[in-house]
């Protein structure tokens, strides 16, 4: 009955989603502002509907309702109760519903506070977003529904799967489930998929703003830029972090002692990261100069594709990862999708080509319009390099039936160059001035960091006898490290001189009177950071394995590892633990008892191997449990020592301060920004009425 109220609550949802998209379309088109109310009504209810459904289905998880074949599959009575409620995004069907929830939750949050201010983009803004919850609602109701029923027929080997009973059957309650997959089991994986899919989602609203702004003119000015900035960067900063919290989870999980691995999933989550920072540059120049209109347009369309692109390959299974849900139905729905909304929004685009240009031109190769622009091309020239490389086993299959598997060498090779151009602009771009830039200023401010970056790394290089590519590397982060913080150094002293300020107070007080300038700046030391973990795992990573008994031990780098004893013991979930009890040493000196295990989840027989770790700033000694004898007298380990790994996740929490203090708003202050020019608008119906 409960499932029930569930299923009923999605079909009417849908209802209102397809309602909402065309009632506001033809509302627009015809300057009918009653369907337009009616449609923003009717996207307002899709949500608290779909929030039923939502509910239900945790609440089915949380009794352990196994008649449901989804509860079947990802939960079982071993699980604890908060578990099994986050196996809500934890399989196929569950996670299209929370996509479209959440979906649905923007668009409402946006008709509610958007709604008069920005009158005259709402109707189309309200069509393009609920054509994208639509989708995703016709999905989870006609392909991937999460309240499909168990049946058993009379003389059938297997059970069957429907919404309703099939003829001659009977309803099956199984005793217990599957359970959620053991790699699933991990606080980053329980954050990971929500803030991932917020993200997503999130992008969908700067987008369909954008149309609404193409197709009534208002993309002539920046208005709409302004409506979705805030909106832009949470979905950025949400992205982020699944981003961060995907490579924590692989680190802990997945066994290798790495954080980031090229995998098409990760790969689909990075690329319409890469375009959604190059959009939140380009509309900069939007606001500064008038100028880059086009490449907003671009860059929006091309983050919310590669968004449902991610999405499809996550779902679908149709590229192989271990991040990827198994093969399914969704993917010609999804293609389908995918490739009428981008050609849709190009066709739009190219009609309004001529209304997007800009009113200044780049009058200096030295200025930061001309380095805004070079970013933006080395974003989209990575961008296209990871999409290239994503694709490419997926084309070769098609075309030859052969899968080439492009591995991380293609990717190092061909995005590091553009990686390493990119954090050096991240450092310059601030001291270059708006229009043009004289030669000996910009040498000036840059000639004192350049030598002392240069010299640091010199000497770091020289007397830990690294390699060349590793000394390069360092020179960059301390260069880009010194620029960032030097900005920062300017406007204490400055502040010191003209206010009397002590340090911590004028920097606090900076801060405070700009907060999209220094929580930027703040973004770009996070960055700083993260390269830094790049550039030690790349060059500085040790690595060994080794058979040892009881009392011996293994050696790598200045660290030994002893083993001491095995031990068994059952644990929660319904798995057993096999546990080794090793001694690490520095220098001869004990300095940590590690217990890297063996989980064995026996109803999936499928095993999850925990690492024993040892973090200080600067490395990460990471021990596996690779075999034993049955004895339990010897053991096999994998050693890592990894450098400056924590700084990848030290980096990922000051992007997230960065974004809160970008996004906050200036209390009595507002930036200067382009202003549209008078008679700019189209003559368009909705105008004319309200």
């Amino acid at each position: 009955m409960i499932a029930d109220i569930g299923l009923i609550t999605l079909a009417i949802a849908f209802i209102f989603t397809v309602y909402a998209t065309f009632a506001s379309a033809y509302g627009g088109w015809r300057g009918r502002w009653d369907l337009v109310e009616s449609a923003r009504n009717a996207s307002l209810l899709a949500f608290p509907f779909l929030t039923v459904s939502v509910i239900v289905i945790v609440y089915s998880l949380y009794v352990l309702d196994f008649s449901l074949a989804y509860v079947y599959d990802v939960s079982s009575q071993a699980m604890s109760p908060f578990l099994r409620m986050t196996a809500l995004w934890g399989g196929q069907q569950g996670s299209i519903l929370f996509w479209a929830w959440m979906m649905a939750g923007f668009v409402a949050a946006v008709l509610l506070r958007k709604w008069d201010r920005d009158r005259e983009m709402m109707p189309y803004f309200t069509a393009t977003a609920m054509l994208t919850t639509a989708f995703f609602v016709g999905v989870v109701l006609f392909i991937a529904n999460p309240f499909v029923r168990l049946w058993h027929i009379e003389g059938a080997a297997e059970l069957t799967q429907a919404l309703f009973q099939p003829a001659n059957s009977m309803p099956y309650y199984p005793e217990d489930g599957g359970g959620l997959n053991p790699l699933l089991r991990h606080f980053g994986m329980i954050g990971h998929p929500p803030t991932t899919y917020l993200g997503f989602t999130g992008f969908v609203i700067p987008f369909s703003f954008a149309i609404a702004a193409l197709i009534t003119g208002q993309s002539r000015g920046d208005e709409w830029i302004r409506t979705t900035r805030r909106c832009t960067l949470v979905a950025w900063i949400f992205l982020s972090i699944g981003l961060i919290l995907g490579g924590r989870w692989a680190y802990d999980v997945l066994g290798w002692g790495g954080f980031w691995g090229w995998d098409p999933v990760e790969n689909a989550m990075l690329m319409p990261w890469l375009t959604g920072t190059a959009f939140l540059h380009s509309v900069m120049m939007t606001e500064k100069r008038g100028m880059m209109k086009r490449w907003n347009m671009v860059l929006i369309i091309l983050t919310y594709s590669l968004a449902l692109f991610g999405t499809f390959i996550t779902r679908t299974g149709v590229i192989s990862s271990v991040h990827a849900f198994t093969k399914s139905a969704l993917g010609p729905a999804f293609f389908a999708f995918i490739g009428l909304t981008f050609i849709g929004s190009v066709i739009i685009l190219y009609l309004r080509w001529d209304t997007l240009k800009s009113e200044h031109t780049l009058e200096s190769f030295i200025s930061r319009e001309s380095a805004f622009v070079l970013q933006n091309m080395l974003f989209l020239a990575v961008t296209f390099v990871v999409f290239w490389g994503t694709i490419f086993p997926l084309i070769s299959e098609l075309v030859t039936g052969i899968k080439i598997t492009v591995g991380p060498p293609y990717f190092q090779k061909a995005t590091g160059p553009l990686f390493f151009v990119l954090v050096i602009l991240m450092g310059i771009a601030p001291l270059l001035a708006w229009r043009k830039q004289a030669v000996h200023t910009f040498g000036k401010a840059i000639w004192m960091p350049f030598i002392a970056s240069l010299g640091i790394a010199g000497i770091w290089g020289y007397t830990h006898r690294m390699h060349p590519a590793s000394i390069l590397g360092l020179w960059l982060v301390t260069l880009t490290l010194s620029l960032i913080l030097a900005e920062f150094w300017k406007g204490v002293q400055a502040r010191r001189v003209t206010r009397g300020e002590n340090p911590l107070t004028a920097l606090f007080n900076l801060i405070g009177r700009n907060h999209r300038r220094y929580g930027g700046y703040i973004i770009h030391l996070s960055v700083v950071l993260i390269a830094l973990g790049f550039i030690g795992d790349a060059n500085f990573k040790l690595e060994t394995q080794g058979t040892v008994s009881s009392g011996e031990a293994l050696t790598i780098g200045d660290y030994q590892l002893q083993f001491e004893q095995l031990r068994g013991y059952p644990g929660s979930d319904g798995r057993e633990i096999v546990e080794a009890v090793t001694t690490l040493s520095q220098d001869g000196e004990a300095i940590r008892t590690l217990n890297p295990r063996r989980d064995y989840f026996t109803v999936q027989q499928q095993p999850v191997t925990v690492p024993g770790v040892y973090s200080t700033p600067g490395k990460d000694v990471y021990v596996l449990l690779v075999g034993w004898d049955d004895s339990g007298q010897s053991a096999t380990f994998k050693i890592y020592v990894n450098s400056f790994i924590n700084w990848v996740w030290l980096g990922g929490l000051m992007m997230i301060v960065g974004t809160i203090i970008a996004a906050w708003n200036n209390p009595g202050q507002r930036e200067a920004t382009y202003v549209l020019k008078p008679g700019a608008l189209t003559s368009h119906p909705i105008f004319q009425e309200s």
